[in-house]
């Protein structure tokens, strides 16, 4: 079983670790989304995460919907290369604010 984490690492920033697929990705999406929101800026640092597939992209493309709709900004750092790679191919990387 994969498991992921959010964080929190205190005013706005968090850090997500772990593998983030199609296992663990739906748990963040109903529980940590939602206990992100607040600040006008957020961060979430990457650095931890140990693998990625397209489910973990989709985690940061309803972070960054979510984060919109509350007005508040949402910055990626520390993306895996794999991560990133999955996101230039669709695109996304721009969008995403991905560093």
């Amino acid at each position: 079983m994969s498991v992921a984490a959010l964080v929190d690492s205190g005013a706005g920033s968090w850090l997500l670790q772990g593998e983030l697929d199609f296992e663990s990705v739906p748990a963040l999406l109903r529980h940590a989304g939602a206990r992100m929101l607040g600040k006008d800026r957020l961060e979430v640092d990457l650095k931890a995460v140990t693998r990625a597939d397209s489910a973990g992209l989709a985690l940061l493309v309803e972070w960054l919907r979510e984060s919109e709709t509350a007005g508040n900004e949402i910055v990626f750092i520390n993306v895996p290369p794999q991560l990133l790679s999955i996101a230039r191919v669709c695109g996304l990387d721009e969008i995403l604010s991905l560093a």
